[in-house]
């Protein structure tokens, strides 16, 4: 009889769980350069070793077709193949940007004072946004809607192609853009001004040397204040120049200069993880100042392990999980991955031994003294795709941040839950209020249902009785919104979570499906306690004449009503010169609520719309496209 998929997960969640030994409660760094190479000197000798061990064992054998050797190619240069304590921290869905007032915070982050890098962004009454390499302003005042500035997202002088230009920050009138160049090599990090009249201008680029950061669901860059957090991957070239492939910045004015290591010795840390030569990686997490200057100012602390990652940042300190051996990174043993805990500022790095890997970073929530992470035995990270990937059977970690320490550091089996349901595809999950909910997008009859758990007070996971299935999971105030599809329709159903979770309501949209799966797609606006608005991007009509749009609805008391539509218009894309991140990897949709009012981002559009007698009217619109003569 196959063994269910909850007692698979208490066989692989239980086992190996020693306690810490007494030693220093934190990782160490390399003592010096020459300890750190002669680490890597000794990981190389050992792959040449099994090599060795693997190719004479081979050639004792007679095949009728040549046999591989056990070690795989080495992996490319860059991930390019793949293409492309705080009182008041708030349970996902929060908006409030660490030093932005509240009427400018209109990105659904993931933890309240840590902005994230989207492609939208507000400055008193300008609205910025990023899209297909370049940057627009526009007036978004009261009884005004007007383009008024545009500049390429790259410096002159610096070559668009093969370059992707990805998120955007506003740290005071300083806007930060975070690409990655596949030509170059690296994180680019460009800094521009905008003025009080919304005129944008270029200042300064900095090159940063990393593999790809790219993630499905995950963005690469956070803002606390006005410091720059970002994690980026850096594979390390055991048969080249290593020390060249180190994490580096340098600036490009006008053309490139000379790097500057920003990572010593003494800030990569040892974590005792075994990892191929072809899959050795520097898990760097990156912090720079942005002054008024438009400079910055970056240091970066890393850890050395395999590929596989997911990263969170809570209000304090930035989490990675390392996944497990091999160059999947597929944890396949009992606390075989490595949970760091890197703090943000000048505190030690600590880690914890895990079992498992997160599907994303909404698997994560640090809260009162708690980190709290669902874990699957076959997750894969989130680096590129992999996070839509199959998990396997769940659990859910709950431990003491007093448990980490240094490499030794061991989960115990009090800190695992295992939990019902094995997913195959596209799982998503999400902590809101005192609840851990999660379920999967790819449902059929019969499937496994959407669950909730009361994660801090120990209950058991309780199915909701939805009929769709579960393609995003939002916050609501302290109650949740779950959205997905049931046959051709998309269905929003609320969720009560008190002392139980309970489905309350649901509206229907016939026909019709969400057009965006990033977590800043959507946006919740609360008015009062017990009621708000929301919007999500859909694409409605039939499948050969697909409408654009963002669907608006109101909750009072979880009860959801219509409000209405603000419709894309229709037509042919225009040709925009596009030079540089011609596809939109993150989107090109947004709901964005600005008081009364209320705006639909929608490729080159931007409509205006108020509510009115429970109706949502259109006022204006405009089409901020470049004009051709940017050719």
């Amino acid at each position: 009889m196959k063994p269910s998929p909850l007692l698979l997960a208490a066989v692989l969640f239980a086992a190996g769980s020693a306690n810490a030994s007494e030693s220093p409660a934190h990782l160490q760094p390399f003592t010096s350069e020459a300890a750190f190479q002669s680490h890597l000197a000794k990981i190389k000798a050992q792959e040449a070793e099994a090599q060795r061990k693997a190719q004479k064992k081979s050639a004792a054998k007679t095949y009728d077709t040549p046999m591989p050797t056990s070690i795989p190619p080495p992996a490319p240069a860059s991930a390019a193949s793949e293409s492309k304590s705080l009182d008041m921290v708030q349970v996902t869905g929060s908006r409030v940007a660490a030093d932005a007032p509240e009427s400018d915070a209109i990105t659904n982050v993931q933890t309240q004072g840590v902005d994230e890098g989207g492609i939208v962004k507000k400055l008193g009454d300008y609205l910025i946004v990023l899209r297909r390499g370049r940057i627009f302003s526009i007036e978004a005042g009261k009884n005004v809607l007007r383009p008024v500035s545009s500049v390429n997202a790259y410096g002159p002088g610096i070559s668009p192609q093969g370059a992707w230009y990805d998120e955007m920050l506003i740290s005071g009138r300083t806007i930060v853009v975070i690409g990655y160049s596949y030509a170059r090599g690296g994180t680019e990090v460009g800094l521009f001004h905008i003025d009080e009249a919304g005129k944008l201008s270029y200042r300064n680029t900095y090159h940063l040397r990393s593999n790809d950061y790219y993630s499905s669901r995950n963005y690469a860059s956070r803002l606390i204040g006005r410091q720059l957090i970002f994690y980026a991957p850096m594979e390390v070239n055991l048969y080249g120049d290593s020390a060249n492939s180190l994490p580096a910045v340098r600036a490009w004015q006008a053309k490139p200069g000379a790097f500057k290591r920003i990572l010593p010795a003494s800030e990569i840390y040892q974590t005792g993880l075994t990892s191929s030569a072809y899959d050795l990686t520097l898990h760097s997490v990156t912090t720079c100042d942005i002054t008024e200057q438009s400079t910055l100012e970056c240091r970066a602390k890393a850890a050395l392990g395999p590929s596989s990652r997911v990263f969170y940042v809570a209000a304090d300190a930035v989490y990675v999980w390392i996944g497990g051996n091999g160059i999947y990174g597929r944890a396949r043993k009992p606390n075989e991955s490595l949970l760091l805990r890197m703090p943000l500022g000048n505190g030690m790095p600590q880690a914890l031994r895990v079992s498992g890997n997160p599907i994303d970073q909404m698997s994560f929530l640090e809260r009162d003294g708690y980190i709290n992470v669902l874990v699957g035995a076959q997750a894969n990270g989130d680096g590129m795709w992999r996070a839509e990937g199959r998990a396997g059977s769940l659990a859910l970690l709950r431990a003491p941040l007093r448990a980490f320490g240094n490499s030794s550091a061991r989960s115990q089996e009090k800190h695992y839950r295992p939990l019902p349901a094995e997913y195959q595809w596209g799982i998503q999950n999400r902590y809101v209020g005192d609840w851990l909910i999660y379920g999967s997008q790819y449902t059929r009859s019969g499937d496994a249902a959407t669950y909730a758990v009361p994660y801090a007070a120990g209950g058991q996971a309780v199915p909701l009785a939805l009929k769709h299935s579960t393609e995003r999971i939002e916050a609501m105030g302290n109650d949740a919104l779950i959205v997905g599809n049931a046959g051709n329709d998309l269905v929003f159903s609320s969720v009560r979570l008190d002392a139980k979770a309970t489905p309350v309501s649901g509206y229907i949209q016939r026909n019709a499906v969400q057009s965006e799966s990033r977590t800043h797609g959507f946006f919740y606006q609360p008015q009062g306690e017990s009621a708000g608005l929301l919007g999500l991007p859909i694409l409605g009509g039939s499948e050969d004449r697909p409408t654009a749009a963002v669907k608006y609805l109101r909750n009072k008391k979880l009860q959801l009503s219509d409000l209405g539509l603000l419709v894309a218009a229709p037509g042919k894309p225009q040709d925009d010169a596009c030079q540089a991140s011609c596809v939109d990897w993150y989107g090109n949709a947004r709901p964005i609520f600005v008081g009364d009012r209320v705006y639909a981002l929608m490729g080159y559009e931007l409509i205006e719309g108020r509510v009115y007698d429970e109706a949502l009217v259109e006022l204006r619109r405009i089409n901020y496209a470049p004009r051709m003569s940017a050719r």
